[in-house]
This record gives C-alpha cells, sequence and structure tokens, in this order.
C-alpha cells in the first residue's frame, strides 16, 4: 500500500479497512505499507502492516494524515526500476491512495506492468478533500475538510457579529473545483448567518463585481463574511495580483485572503482582514466527519475484496444509493476514466447569486458532512 498527494483527516481508516480485510483471506500473506509513497518503494523502505497488533491498528486509523507518509513524486523514468523492485520482492498487488493525479501514476504503473509482462494487480483507493475525482459520487477526504470550513466559517462569524464594523474574508482550500467552499453554505441558518457570500472557482470573479456584492451586503448588516477559495481567478484569469508559488500543477494564490481584504479597504475604505485556515482543515480531527470515517475504511476493504477477485486497473468508488436517507456502497472504475479528469461542481449548481447554493447541492452534501450546529445569541 503506497499513499499519494496530500493526506486528510481520514486517510488512515482506508489503511486499516484494508488489513482488516487482507487479514482475513488467506491469498494474501503480507500487506507491505511504503513509507512515504513511492519514494519507500524505491527506497525499498516498508513497514509489515499485517505484523502491527489490533490496537496498534486501531489507534493508526483515529489519527489524522498519513501515519505512512506520503509523496508527490512522480513515476517518471523510474517505471521500470519500480516493476524490478516489486517482482524481486514477489509483491503482486499494489494499493495506491490518492487523487486523479495519483490514479494517472497508478494506471501507468498497470500500463507498465502489462507491457513487461508482469502479474501485477493494481487497485486504487480514493484520496483528496478536493472531491474532484471522476467516477464516484464523492472521495474520503471530502466531507471532513468541508465540515471543517463550515465550522470555522460559522465561528468566524460569530466573532464578526459579536464585533461589527469589519469585512472577513476566510481562504478555503481547493484549486479549481469549489466543492469545500460551497460546503461552506452549511453554516448558514439563520438570513443574516456567515458566510454572506460564497465564490466558487468555477466562476471568475470580477472585482468590481466583489466589491459590489461586499458594499451591498455591508450597507444591510454593517458587517460581512465571505467564503473565498484559494484558486479563484478573475475575468483575466488572474488572482488579483496575490502572490503565486507555483508547482507542477501551476500556479496558486499563497495570500488571496489578504490580498482582496486589502483591496476592500482600499476601494471601499472599510476595514477588512484575511483568515486563512490554510492546511490545518485538511488533516483537523477535531472537525473529522463520523461518515467520512467510516466511508474511507469501506473503501480499503473493497480495495481487498476486488484484488481478491483478480481486479486490476480500477479503482473503489462510491456509489449513493437511492431512496431516503442517505446510504452509500462501493463499485469500481477503470483507472483510465479517472487519470487527471477533474470533477467541477455541476453547471446546473453554478448560476446562483453569490452567497445562496443550489438546494440540490446542499441536500448531496449535507449527510456527508453532519450536522452544523447553529449558535444561540441574544438578538
Amino acid at each position: 500500500m503506497a499513499h499519494s498527494g496530500g493526506p486528510t483527516a481520514v486517510i488512515n481508516a482506508s489503511l486499516l479497512g484494508l488489513v482488516e480485510e487482507a487479514t482475513r483471506r488467506t491469498c494474501f500473506r503480507t500487506v507491505y505499507g511504503a513509507r512515504f509513497g513511492l519514494e519507500g518503494i524505491l527506497k525499498q523502505d516498508f513497514v509489515d502492516l499485517t505484523a502491527l497488533d489490533r490496537a496498534r491498528l486501531m489507534r493508526v486509523a483515529q489519527a489524522p494524515s498519513s501515519a505512512l507518509g506520503t509523496s508527490r513524486r512522480e513515476i517518471g523514468a523510474e517505471g521500470d526500476r519500480l516493476l524490478e523492485i516489486l517482482r524481486a520482492l514477489d509483491i503482486h498487488c499494489l494499493f495506491y491512495t490518492g487523487g486523479n493525479g495519483s490514479m494517472g501514476a497508478a494506471s501507468q504503473i498497470a500500463a507498465l506492468a502489462r507491457a513487461a509482462d508482469f502479474e501485477l494487480q493494481v487497485i486504487g483507493i480514493p484520496k483528496t478533500i478536493d472531491n474532484d475525482l471522476a467516477e464516484t459520487d464523492h472521495t474520503p477526504g471530502y466531507a471532513s475538510a468541508a465540515r471543517f470550513f463550515a465550522c470555522a466559517v460559522r465561528d468566524i462569524g460569530a466573532d464578526n457579529r459579536a464585533l461589527p464594523g469589519q469585512v472577513q474574508f476566510v481562504e478555503v482550500l481547493g484549486r479549481n473545483a469549489g466543492w469545500i467552499v460551497a460546503a461552506t453554505a452549511l453554516a448558514r441558518h439563520r438570513p443574516d448567518d456567515p458566510p454572506h457570500l460564497i465564490y466558487l472557482p468555477e466562476r471568475p470573479l470580477p472585482l468590481d463585481r466583489l466589491l459590489g456584492d461586499v458594499e451591498r451586503v455591508y450597507s444591510r448588516l454593517g458587517r460581512c463574511v465571505v467564503a473565498v477559495c484559494e484558486g479563484q481567478l478573475d475575468e483575466h484569469g488572474q488572482p488579483f495580483g496575490a502572490d503565486v508559488r507555483g508547482n507542477a500543477r501551476g500556479g496558486l494564490a499563497m495570500n488571496l485572503a489578504h490580498r482582496l481584504a486589502s483591496l476592500v479597504t482600499a476601494r471601499l475604505k472599510l476595514k477588512a482582514r484575511g483568515e486563512k485556515p490554510g492546511l490545518l482543515g485538511r488533516v483537523n480531527r477535531a472537525a473529522r466527519s463520523a461518515v467520512d470515517w467510516k466511508e474511507a475504511r469501506l473503501c480499503g476493504r473493497a480495495a481487498v475484496r476486488a484484488a481478491a477477485r483478480g481486479v486490476s486497473g480500477a479503482m473503489v468508488t462510491l456509489v449513493r444509493r437511492e431512496g431516503p436517507g442517505y446510504r452509500a456502497s462501493t463499485g469500481l472504475a477503470a483507472l483510465e476514466r479517472i487519470a487527471g479528469v477533474e470533477r467541477l461542481l455541476p453547471e446546473r449548481w453554478l448560476d446562483r447569486q453569490a452567497g445562496e447554493m443550489h438546494t440540490e447541492f446542499l441536500e448531496y452534501v449535507a449527510p456527508l458532512v453532519g450536522e452544523i450546529e447553529s449558535y444561540e445569541d441574544l438578538g
């Protein structure tokens, strides 16, 4: 088992599910965990996960982030050496946990193994807070990150309500897909509850529109809380003059909330500040979704069941079952249908006024995140 990409609050639950299911089956002799993803395989740095006692395994599963460690390393020219190592160690099944870029790597490894006539099963286990994986209803990690930011906006909003006269921008994780920032709408119970404005990266945001929206809310309430995705761009495809950090996935603003607050102060002469919870929202255990942890564990188990049936070149998916109430089961989808595909918010959920979210989206996300408690006040 190898972890790839950014960790989450529930990735270790997938590890638990995998080991639990594997130890029940005679077809798996040992399950190794690669330390720091592909780096661990290439360095032959492994942990025997089947040697862990039940109590320790359960403690690991409760911890946020990746107990194994993870990596963003790409396969590059190391594919042949990777296969040589796995062949030499008599490893014939690779469970790869990650997002769409990671599923691309898993698909590449499966293709290399086929070309080399090496019997290697490759099974993907979904994991990303961005919720942008194709072929699955949602992804483990998303609901917990969404819950964290909904709670963060609620609590920052309580501060905003108690000490009015300020505009606060809450910078939410997410590059091109607005699944997390959209979920901050769950913090709203009353008409003047935050976030008063929500902006989705799927839609460019002209600065004049932003300033007009803020001024309108401030004129009505004397305060304003804005939830904005860190990947939000203006109509020219620029991050409003924010500082940009480049990486393999392209540039990403480092201080968007601060920049937008500065613009509001300069243009509207209002007191404003930026709030950036940052990576705390990716691995926070306190706001972890119970459904998220349970489903991450379920995905680990489903991956082993698929491998035991001889499946390869596929990723476990979560399937929302029809009918009243929320229920989900697991399915499978081909890696090549997922690799590199970015699933954005559906078009029908986008054309709303700033601060609103489509009822269909709220019905979609609410059972995953769980109830966001409303605070009592004195009116």
